[in-house]
């Protein structure tokens, strides 16, 4: 139920958030498309003041949870709201801070009215975010991720709407902003009313405090998620940065655009994949590590197959689409597409150890591979900037994450919950990686053929990406098991949509 309605609802939010972004990109100017990216990034960073408590609390409730434990859950929620209430307050601070600074990192400010009253509203909205949403992480716990997709969605949809309205009626980009803000709030209240009535205990007054040790515990978690938050701010979140330091807005602001698809790809796909999370937070607290660990391989394939996929297609149809949605000047070479899905690819692989390893409390044991990784990205990128531009910014993503998370995330699996050996999962991952590689070769082979208008372009290659990488990957693993158990989830997906109504 998590995976299907995840896919769906974040399928149809991506359709009307890419249709937005056309529209965005058509009616205002490169300078405000550049802004988007800059703010938003920005913004993202002081996120780091979340302190990743929200996966720390998440991870606590699974015991009380599958014990019943009301009063428990009581205290955990109490803590949350708590501490996102301080978080809310301390990234107003700090995002007031930054205004000061904020003609450094753009290298060429764009001739646009009211900057500060722009960034006010992206800050007020990443403030607004923080208040009574905290309550979505019991419905989450509780396995029911599906219902708070569908308010979260839903909410990104109307907003959507909204804001194409006021383009076409005003171009007015601050109304624009404050649609966004609005909405945010509204869908944080029902969110929260949802919460109260699924769970009413919520409401009722609770004085008890949580026994020393546990609040130790969680205090340790807390504290290495914090550098997983680092980690995961500094290498997802410092591109535009960078480049709109190092390159120009102008630039920060065409990649916005790759990242706006490539992000969204990643989304309904990793929504798919979180889906399980809570089911696995469960398997870790109620099942034994020979279970836990075909679980974890058959997710992995699923991860691999999919991302696999996608990246294939991203890297064949990324610039065709781009050119049409928003024109040719929005282009970047195939070389940086390249690198952009190959980063995607190797992410995503990433995604079913991330899901194992977050669901199962083990924040702690590679705490010190999120700082290097830190370091590692902005040395790197800063370094390959000055050389190569654009590309050595995410060729610096390439190399710090290759370097740290790619073997020392699975490694920590292995070690401390499955109590084996993770050499064979390394041969498994080098001739997954070989096997694609060879798809991915094939496919792009079949694609230098197509030649023509834009459109056509992207028809033909969708066709070829469609049937190709899928029928070799078919062909290669057919007779795994892990193809069985993909093939059995497709199964369940597919009468759940189409059967399982009228059932």
């Amino acid at each position: 139920m998590n995976t299907t309605v995840a896919f769906l609802a974040q399928t149809l939010a991506i359709f009307m958030g890419f249709f937005t972004r056309v529209v965005f990109t058509r009616t205002l100017s490169e300078g405000y498309v550049g802004i988007n990216g800059l703010f938003t990034d920005i913004l993202n960073i002081l996120s780091l003041s979340e302190l990743g408590v929200g996966t720390a609390i998440t991870y606590a409730l699974y015991a009380p949870i599958a014990r019943r434990d009301i009063k428990k859950q009581q205290i955990l929620m109490r803590m949350f709201r708590n501490f996102y209430r301080i978080t809310a307050g301390f990234v107003v601070l700090a995002g007031l801070c930054l205004i000061p600074f904020l003609d450094i990192l753009m290298k060429d400010r764009p001739d646009v009215n009211h900057l500060i009253i722009i960034y006010l509203l992206y800050l007020l909205n990443s403030v607004v975010s923080y208040l009574l949403i905290y309550k979505k992480t019991l419905v989450d716990a509780h396995q029911m991720n599906y219902i708070t997709v569908m308010y979260h969605n839903g909410f990104l949809v109307l907003q959507d709407i909204l804001q194409i309205i006021v383009l076409f009626l005003t171009r007015n980009f601050i109304l624009f902003l404050v649609i966004a803000v609005v909405c945010t709030i509204i869908g944080n209240i029902c969110m929260s009313r949802k919460a109260d009535r699924l769970f009413p205990y919520l409401k009722e007054p609770c004085k008890e405090q949580l026994p020393q040790e546990e609040r130790h515990d969680i205090l340790r978690n807390v504290k290495a998620m914090l550098m997983h938050k680092i980690g995961n701010v500094v290498v997802n979140n410092t591109d535009n940065l960078l480049i709109s330091s190092f390159v120009g807005i102008i630039s920060a602001g065409i990649y916005s655009n790759y990242y706006l698809i490539i992000g969204s790809v990643r989304q309904v796909l990793e929504q798919a994949m979180l889906g399980v999370a809570a089911s696995v937070g469960n398997l870790g607290v109620t099942e034994e590590n020979e279970k836990i660990g075909r679980i974890f391989n058959s997710l992995f394939f699923i991860g691999y197959w999919l991302f696999g996929f996608a990246g294939v297609c991203l890297l064949e149809l990324l610039n065709p689409f781009v050119k049409l949605a928003f024109g040719k000047k929005y282009l970047f070479p195939k070389e940086i597409v390249l690198i952009l899905c190959i980063n995607f690819f190797i992410n995503g692989m990433r995604r079913a150890v991330l899901i194992f390893k977050e669901s199962m409390g083990l924040f702690w044991n590679d705490r010190y591979k999120a700082i290097a990784e830190a370091v590692l990205n902005l040395v790197i990128s800063i370094l390959l900037v000055t050389h190569f531009g654009v590309a050595g910014v995410f060729a610096g993503t390439f190399c710090s994450t290759v370097f740290t998370s790619v073997w020392v995330e699975p490694y920590v699996i292995y070690k401390y919950r499955l109590k084996k050996p993770v050499t064979g999962f390394f041969v498994k991952y080098a001739g997954y990686l070989g096997v694609m590689a060879a798809v991915w070769g094939i496919t792009e082979y079949f694609c230098r053929f197509i030649s023509g208008q834009a459109f056509m372009i992207l028809v033909c290659r969708l066709g070829i990406c469609l049937i190709v990488p899928n029928i070799l990957l078919w062909f290669v693993y057919r007779r795994t098991a892990e193809w069985k158990v993909l093939w059995n989830l497709l199964k369940k997906i597919v009468e759940k949509v189409f059967i399982g109504d009228k059932r």
